[in-house]
């Protein structure tokens, strides 16, 4: 298959000069647009959602292939982390130093989203229909993001028959690792009410701490699971624990925490947060739980065998099929058709002087246009 896209470090370095954390707008999405529409697509921008998690502004651009040919969607983000400080050169100044490529969003995920233009511009019209699903708020609450643009996507009959997303998946090599799923994450908020007093006096005050800790050491010591087919064991972590007492006096009225649970495919968020709110009752305390995604997989078959053909073309190497990590917005489109992620080496995502190899830029266009041409028939 002879698919030659076009070089993809000036597209990168555009969309990395635009900063964009968190939540994204404006400026970078009028970069991609203007990289897309002189490729034949039509471009839709929308803002959803109030504050305090949005306005967000998400892009869809769909090029509309023969009529009743298949729809292949690639699906990413441009928001970044912030930067932070003590970088070598400034983060939203792309700089080439050697063969990296340096500034926010080189890996996390500006240099994919570049890569799939670059794909997109080599794959024919007539191979079939491409689309673009770009939030503006993956590192973010994500709330009115990719879910926005589901529903965009849904009112327009729009929706695609497979999806890519971009997300940097290689650890060591590029193509060294695909996922065909993510585990699920809830976050659970713990209370344990007393009444404050004088230390002194502790029979004329209720203290929570002893209560928050006891359940904070059964939570801790629950064994949820010890893994399935496809995943690694859930895991529960504790995140943080409050008190807020200036005092060294006087017997706090509250005490609080906060827990993390990454749960494998055995369990539903709901599920654990009734589990974990049943224990905290029982200490006296409340819990309340924001269930961020649940746990899915793509279990391999054509689309993952497409995906891993592709990247052994063009690496020699056979991507490892993983659950690991993270969640990402996989989570919400893989409820629309099959999704698998594939991107850039991981090493340097959200750390200062994040950076990409150049020439993994250009392999990963070339691997982004094989799956794309390969799905839509060519």
């Amino acid at each position: 298959m002879s698919l030659m896209p076009p070089p993809v470090l000036p597209l990168a370095e555009a969309l990395m000069a635009c900063p964009s954390v968190t939540p994204a707008t404006g400026l970078v999405f009028d970069c991609l647009e203007g990289q897309l529409a002189p490729l034949g697509f039509s471009v839709h921008r929308f803002v959803a959602g109030e504050a305090p998690d949005g306005p967000v502004e998400n892009l869809f651009a769909v090029r509309q292939g023969p009529e009743g040919s298949r729809h292949f969607a690639f699906a990413g983000h441009l928001d970044v982390v912030p930067p932070g400080e003590g970088w070598t050169s400034a983060p939203f100044l792309p700089e080439v130093r050697g063969e990296l490529l340096h500034g926010r969003g080189a890996v996390d995920m500006k240099g994919a989203i570049a890569a799939m233009v670059a794909a997109a511009a080599a794959v024919p019209v007539e191979a079939g229909t491409l689309s673009f699903i770009i939030t503006g708020d993956e590192e973010g609450p994500a709330r009115f993001g990719t879910v926005a643009l589901i529903k965009h996507m849904r009112a327009a009959q729009a929706l695609p028959d497979l999806c890519l997303v971009g997300e940097p998946t290689s650890q060591h090599r590029l193509g060294d690792m695909m996922k065909i799923g993510r585990r699920g994450s809830v976050n659970i908020w713990l209370t344990v009410e007393g009444k404050e007093g004088h230390v002194a006096y502790p029979h004329l005050a209720d203290n929570p701490a002893p209560r928050l800790v006891a359940m904070l050491a059964e939570l801790d010591a629950l064994e949820l699971d010890q893994g399935s087919d496809w995943f690694q064991p859930s895991n529960l972590e504790i995140t943080d624990i409050a008190i807020g007492n200036p005092a060294t006096n006087v017997i706090p009225p509250r005490a609080s925490a906060r827990i993390s649970i990454r749960f494998n495919d055995r369990h539903t968020g709901q599920g654990l947060a009734d589990r974990v709110a049943e224990i905290a009752a029982r200490h006296g305390g409340t819990a309340r739980a924001v269930i961020s995604g649940e746990a899915f997989i793509t279990l391999p078959g054509d689309f993952s065998a497409m995906v891993a053909r592709a990247v052994e073309a063009e690496t020699g190497l056979v991507p490892e099929a993983s659950t690991t990590g993270g969640t990402s917005d996989a989570r919400f489109l893989r409820a629309v058709c099959p999704v698998i992620e594939f991107g850039l080496c991981n090493a340097t995502m959200h750390k200062r002087d994040e950076a990409v190899a150049v020439p993994d830029l250009d392999a990963l266009a070339r691997i982004y246009a094989r799956i794309a041409a390969e799905a839509l028939g060519v």
